[in-house]
């Protein structure tokens, strides 16, 4: 199975930072709920920047359109490297995560209007497609060896498609409108690093200002910033040579250290600070919390299985290299973790009913701790049992 050295580091060094992403959203959900969470709060809201080019935001919103950005362009990268030369170097293995990422938005969707259909509830249809990107890639890589390689890369693709597909969502039918000249002006800078792809350019420098630029215009067009890291990430040149440094490699190394041990730590330090408010358990057992927590866990496992069943079943797509159906059912529920993205969605559908969102927050933290407490136990036992069974073959 042709596994880049890159997508192994970059694994190696997800797996070696999962325990202090967790160990930060349980720092965060302490500060949150004591004395100082009023002040955290006061600080993720404090205004940094300029007001010259219109760039003065609060210090969470840096953290999730501009550190997250640059997580995505790491994932970006990985992941065209793995359609070059790796597990997604064929149609039908590149397929699959896009299909099963399909399925994951529609079914869980399709469960969230059943439960809230008509109800002041309808417009947080979209709550429960997305998936955490950060946080089921950190959990999975912990399992280390347990899980196949070629499974890994089969989430963090499907995460991708999945984050992009929400994005979509979120900019037709979530955004006050977009504003299409800088779409156009955004266009225009991902065809230019196209145009510097073509003409053989290999310093960075030709793709990190109109990167920056691409993050600029992306972000007031109205369309969720972090998709620029992506879209840069595929116009980087890369090569199929184990012995030349691509750009593309070259900057996989450089982001490999800040993304997990740094940018990964302070999204979850941001965005795991949820107060409990008396009501908010009540809240889980009514339709809204019904089609949140159901739609994440159920509707992502039945969703993401049932299209690639399909799918492979037809010889449209393959499965992993390596992998069984009981390894993609425990994908399918770390797919589950919908968490920032699915609360995002949840503040983008109750605007001004500040109720509401905190109801959202909580019922799609307890589901995404569910799902990432299950996906690692059911991966986990598979992992052992493969384990212990080859073990009894070599004796």
């Amino acid at each position: 199975m042709r596994i880049t050295t890159y997508f192994r580091k970059f694994l190696h060094s997800s797996q070696s930072s999962g325990i202090i992403l967790i160990v930060c959203v349980l720092i965060s959900l302490l500060i949150a709920n004591s004395s100082a969470g009023e002040n955290f709060q006061q600080l993720l809201d404090t205004q940094i920047g300029t007001n010259v080019f219109h760039l003065n935001y609060p210090i969470s919103i840096w953290i999730n359109d501009g550190l997250m950005a640059i997580f995505f362009l790491l994932v970006g990268l990985e992941i065209k490297r793995e359609i070059v030369e790796g597990e997604l170097s064929t149609f039908k293995s590149a397929s699959l995560p896009i299909v099963a990422a399909l399925g994951g938005m529609i079914v869980p969707a399709m469960i969230y209007v059943f439960f809230n259909h008509g109800t002041e509830y309808a417009n947080g249809w979209a709550i429960p497609m997305a998936t955490d990107i950060a946080f089921s890639l950190a959990i999975i890589s912990m399992l280390g060896k347990r899980v196949p390689i070629s499974v890994k890369i089969f989430l963090a693709a499907l995460a991708i498609v999945d984050d992009l597909g929400a994005i979509v969502v979120i900019a037709l039918f979530y955004s006050e409108g977009l504003n299409m000249l800088y779409l156009g002006i955004s266009g225009a800078l991902v065809a230019l690093m196209i145009i510097f792809n073509k003409m053989n350019k290999t310093q960075l420098i030709w793709y990190i200002v109109p990167g920056i630029l691409l993050w600029y215009f992306m972000h007031h067009s109205g369309i969720h910033a972090t998709i620029a890291g992506v879209l840069m990430a595929f116009t980087m040149p890369t090569n199929v040579s184990e012995t030349e440094i691509s750009p593309l490699e070259t900057m996989e190394q450089k982001l490999h250290l800040p993304v997990n041990f740094l940018i990964m730590p302070v999204f979850a330090l941001a965005n795991t600070n949820i107060m409990f408010q008396p009501g908010m358990v009540d809240g889980l057992f009514t339709n809204f919390g019904y089609g949140i927590i159901f739609g994440l866990l159920f509707g992502k496992i039945i969703g993401i299985n049932l299209f690639s069943w399909v799918f492979v079943k037809l010889g449209i797509s393959t499965m992993p290299e390596g992998s069984s159906w009981s390894q993609m059912l425990g994908a399918g529920l770390l797919a589950g973790i919908g968490f920032t993205m699915s609360i995002f969605i949840a503040l983008l559908s109750f605007k001004g009913k500040h109720e509401l969102q905190e109801e959202a927050k909580f019922a799609i933290l307890i589901a995404s701790t569910i799902c990432g407490l299950a996906g690692y136990s059911v991966l986990k036992y598979i992992g052992k049992k493969r384990e212990k069974a080859e073990l009894q073959r070599a004796d």
